[in-house]
């Protein structure tokens, strides 16, 4: 064992209950815990019945009702529901069969898989999570290592409490500096992914660090770990401190009394040693970060929103190059245009990547005393019905109401188009989700990745935005 080691490397080596081969590359990993959904569980669950299995450890996971859910309000009401849905009443009948906690479609803590399992309390430092979607890396933003399996593993766990698991090579992300006025976590990873490129990180967990990840706040974090993947990382950390225990902290299923006593000595112990080596390390200056925009239909086909739709011929790498030119047929537009020109249809709030209260307040503060504008339809999707309750006490739904958007109860919603919230062919969406693949958001679809607050700007504009540009309510 190395004797300066990075805290990917703590993690794993604490959770590791033998190597799988002689030079440790392979482990078998214990995994704390794991949050199950409705899309990606089924076969799983069949393949321990047909096997004659149990579940060696339900308490460990917790089944959430989350993709294909719609979201409006008068079908979640209807009782029937979840029962006429083959996913969802395979998914509630496998949790009860299996003695797993479920938060079903009428749970008064339903929501989205990576916003209900922080805002219990149930990512905490030191903790290996995995689960059956690649966004599980959001629990890094507290020092946990979280990453997301197949379905075959998704079994193997739930069997067993263990995976089978291969060692990343460990990534350094400095950040320096401070973001300016108008530019949050959305912008500062999205910057990076541009920086680095979709499979800049691929075989690296990624650690971020620097003045700027620490100013940030938790759910900034949580923005930041989540689409790491979107660069390739199959881990993403920020190792904990003050304000992750402060989150912490109340939370209903974090260790409270004695037992956070305990745990806080053991949390502050989570970091890179000093002299720890990384086999890679980028370093970003956050203060030069603008708002940023997708152009294209991968994350880092991205620019600053004071820039043009780049020109696929100024490319040096020839697959660099065929990509830009086709994103640029898919998405409709010319290289040269004016990313601020580019008018929308459609404007969506929500996903595991922007959907929490600090992210709708940040939007509520560009909506209010505004109007959608004509021609574009706003939704607005919690990520959990506690942030729709806590929303609903600020007023943020009034505001966004008064705007002309439409409040929605959780779900993914319109980030990967698995219910009624679908993109029509060729329409065009100002999006705070993480993906803008060819028809994620729906068949035909065109994304625009950005911030919630961008995605406000651009509502109310009916175009493009740059946020800074519109003066903004600080009553919200």
């Amino acid at each position: 064992m190395a004797a300066y080691r990075t805290l990917y490397d703590k993690l794993v080596d604490s959770h590791t209950v033998r190597a799988l081969d002689a030079g440790g590359g392979e482990v078998l990993l214990y995994v704390d815990r794991t949050v199950l959904n409705e899309y990606t569980s089924p076969q799983a669950f069949t393949g321990l019945r047909d096997a004659g299995r149990a579940v060696f450890r339900p308490q460990s996971a917790l089944g959430v009702i989350d993709h294909v859910n719609s979201t409006r309000p008068e079908r979640i009401a209807l009782p029937r529901v979840q029962a006429d849905d083959l996913q969802m009443s395979y998914f509630v009948s496998n949790c009860k069969e299996f003695g797993i906690e479920l938060f079903d479609l009428y749970h008064r803590q339903q929501g989205i898989e990576h916003v209900v399992m922080p805002e219990l309390g149930l990512a905490l430092p030191g903790l290996v999570i995995a689960a059956g979607d690649s966004h599980t890396t959001t629990y890094g933003a507290f020092g946990a290592l979280g990453f997301g399996i197949g379905t075959s593993d998704i079994e193997h766990f739930l069997a067993t409490q263990t995976l089978v698991y291969r060692r990343l090579r460990n990534m350094e992300i400095a950040v320096a500096g401070h973001l300016p006025p108008g530019v949050t976590a959305k912008d500062l990873i999205m910057a990076v992914i541009r920086r680095i490129g979709a499979d800049g990180a691929q075989g690296h967990a990624v650690e971020f660090t620097g003045p700027a990840i620490r100013t940030l706040s938790i759910e900034g974090r949580m923005t930041i770990c989540n689409m790491a993947v979107e660069c390739g990382a199959r881990g993403a950390l920020i190792a904990p401190d003050d304000k992750t225990f402060a989150y912490l902290e109340g939370k209903p299923r974090a260790p409270k009394g004695h037992a956070l006593i305990a745990a806080l000595e053991a949390w502050r112990m989570l970091r890179t040693d000093d002299g720890a080596v990384f086999d890679a390390r980028i370093e970003i200056s956050a203060g030069d970060i603008e708002p940023m925009v997708t152009w294209g239909t991968s994350p880092d086909q991205a620019a600053p929103i004071s820039e043009a739709v780049p020109d696929p011929a100024l490319e040096t790498s020839p697959a660099r190059r065929r990509d830009a030119e086709r994103a640029l047929g898919y998405m409709g537009l010319s290289p040269g245009t004016r990313l601020t020109d580019i008018r929308i249809d459609h404007a969506f709030i929500g996903s595991c990547t922007n959907a929490r209260l600090e992210d709708l307040r940040g939007a509520a503060r560009i909506v209010k005393g505004r109007r959608a504008a004509a021609g574009v339809s706003a939704i607005v999707v919690p990520g959990s019905r506690e942030v729709r309750r806590l929303a609903e006490a600020e007023g943020l739904d009034r505001i966004f109401r008064e705007a002309g958007f439409e409040w929605r109860e959780p779900g993914c919603s319109m980030c990967l188009a698995m219910n009624d919230d679908i993109i029509p062919p060729g329409e065009r969406c100002a999006s705070s989700t993480n993906r803008n693949f060819e028809g994620r958001q729906g068949a035909g679809s065109r994304t625009h990745l950005m911030s919630p607050a961008m995605v406000a700007a651009a509502a109310v504009s009916g175009h493009l935005c740059d946020v800074r540009t519109l003066e903004v309510s600080d009553a919200v």
